[in-house]
């Protein structure tokens, strides 16, 4: 009988929770309530997972604390869409409770960890919905104490949990009609039940199939220029106040015949305590050495226990910095815009639109709040903007937010690519903050947009019965189109989308589309509506044959 839980065999639980949740990321997409080629819950967790996994398999202590905080800042760094967002708010509520123990936890601890996972992931969501991750973390919770009180077996407690987080997951259609009238229960929901059966793996030790997530194996250097770059990740454009002033590098050559590969993991260890950007990799032939200390003296002597030190390189970053500092300082201006979008022709109307920024993303790829945060940081501006201009990508622009220095990130709630170049449009450098942002979230209101795509299986859905293959068009939140070829599909999707206010219809056509067809679709589009002007351009986006505009 196992009563508690240490921090190594904590270790093994989240890393044994990543890789089922990887093995199984196929089938939790597949999930998706609709019926297009986008399904990505699985995806976005699994990321997740994995950068928590990574940033705690580089902590070297072994404390609660520090393992615990690792967890927690990874799969913030990592969280990729709605689901990766509320999981990784899941696991900081758990580890927020975990990083208190000591010699390890026990059944009721880890009872009352879930139910803060589920408050702080509750709160990540400004209106939470039923039937979703949230609903199945919420039961299991609430569950939980009573199960702790009954099993202090943790086997015996996991396996009564994810009994009950089955039962939940059953009956997020019945809360949810999507779901229902999809054929579906919950994707995310999959996804937790999934890493709890990681979880129990890690503790009953049936991991024949589990493991960490290996680490990608560093290639040898060639010359100085490989070996120590060019230094860029030295300073960033936050520029805060640099703790440790000597970016300090070196090899350690013709080790001693008493030096073993215990010896460097304990240099290792020895950096640490002097600095940070620890690099300490090598064998018993050759050790590279990465550290940015105040003491560059008692590294490189650290290192002189071990054998002899070659090409040693070492750099002043408090004059860089200042100096770096002092030309962004004079260049920085009040605001700034960054769009995320999938497609170059997209990227470029946003580019001429003066986005000081465009990255990549969208409905198949949705960046991680690390991601829009280094984006953000790129942007030389006091106050940014950012366009997620997809449903999906606006939780992680907020969670951002916390992530920036420096910087005010201000997110346009624009759910689609058409009300980020309304938002774009609408902006005003010679306005204020609150004006530009009053005018951009105003000016996404008068948009009326939409998708045409293909299913990616037989349901039935909005009245419409659909089989794989059908041409669809879809709005945010519905399907409202459904033919056999894309042309007349997209003609329904309009004439569903109009009302008499609308003077402008843009088609932007993406893969797959000859600018030949947007040209033929658009035409026919203007003899249909003639008091409309008419316009086509260049998209290019995956997943999506048109993005149509209407204003």
């Amino acid at each position: 009988m196992q009563k508690t839980v240490n921090s190594t065999e904590f270790r093994k639980m989240v890393a044994s929770g990543a890789r089922m949740l990887e093995i199984n990321r196929a089938k939790v997409d597949a999930l998706n309530v609709f019926p297009v080629p986008d399904g990505d819950t699985g995806t976005n967790m699994s990321l997740t997972l994995q950068s928590a996994v990574k940033e705690m398999n580089n902590c070297t202590s072994n404390r609660f604390e520090e393992i615990c905080n690792a967890v927690s800042r990874g799969a913030l760094k990592g969280a990729r869409g709605n689901s990766g967002v509320i999981s990784s708010q899941i696991f900081k509520g758990i580890c927020e409770v975990l990083k208190e123990s000591k010699d390890g936890f026990d059944t009721k601890t880890f009872a009352k960890a879930l139910e803060a996972g589920t408050k702080v992931a509750y709160g990540a969501v400004s209106i939470p919905k039923e039937g979703t991750i949230l609903t199945v973390i919420r039961l299991m919770s609430e569950s939980a104490g009573k199960l702790a009180g009954k099993h202090k077996d943790f086997v015996e407690f996991l396996t009564a949990l994810i009994e009950v987080g089955d039962e939940a997951l059953a009956k997020t259609p019945e809360l949810l009609p999507v779901l229902k009238k999809a054929g579906v229960v919950d994707s995310g929901g999959v996804g937790l039940m999934t890493i709890m059966r990681g979880f129990l793996a890690a503790i009953s030790g049936d991991e024949s199939e589990l493991g960490e997530i290996p680490t990608e194996a560093s290639a040898e250097p060639k010359s100085d220029e490989d070996v120590f770059g060019d230094n860029s990740d030295i300073i960033n454009l936050d520029l805060g106040d640099i703790e440790f002033a000597y970016c300090t590098e070196f090899f350690v050559i013709n080790l001693k015949q008493s030096t073993t590969l215990a010896d460097i993991d304990r240099l290792k260890e020895k950096l640490m305590q002097i600095g940070d950007s620890v690099i300490c990799i090598g064998d018993l032939e050759l050790i590279k050495v990465h550290v940015h200390t105040n003491t560059p003296g008692i590294a490189l002597t650290y290192a002189l226990e071990l054998g002899e030190l070659d090409r040693i390189k070492i750099e002043n970053m408090l004059e860089e910095n200042r100096a770096l500092k002092a030309k962004l300082e004079a260049e920085r201006k009040e605001m700034g815009m960054l769009a995320i979008c999938a497609g170059t022709g997209l990227e470029e109307i946003f580019k001429d639109l003066m986005c000081d920024r465009v990255m990549e993303g969208g409905q198949t790829m949705n960046p991680s709040a690390q991601d829009i945060a280094d984006a953000v940081q790129k942007i030389n501006a006091s106050n940014v903007f950012v366009f997620p201009n997809n449903s999906n990508v606006i939780l992680a622009a907020e969670q951002a937010k916390a992530l920036v220095n420096n910087r005010t990130i201000h997110v346009i709630p624009t759910k689609n690519v058409p009300q980020g170049f309304a938002a774009a449009l609408a902006f005003n450098p010679e306005c204020s903050v609150p004006e530009n942002k009053t005018n951009m979230t105003h000016a996404i209101d008068n948009v009326a947009s939409g998708q045409v795509t293909y299913a990616v299986r037989d349901t039935t859905m909005n009245g419409f019965k659909l089989k794989e293959g059908d041409i669809i068009g879809l709005d945010n939140k519905r399907i409202l189109a459904k033919g056999d070829n894309i042309e007349d599909t997209t003609l329904k999707l309009i004439k569903s989308l109009k009302n008499e206010e609308h003077e402008m219809i843009t088609l932007y056509y993406g893969e797959g589309v000859t600018e030949e067809d947007a040209q033929k679709l658009a035409t026919r589009v203007g003899e249909e509506y003639p008091e409309c002007d008419v316009d086509f351009h260049f998209g290019g986006q995956p997943v999506y044959y048109y993005m149509v505009s209407l204003e």
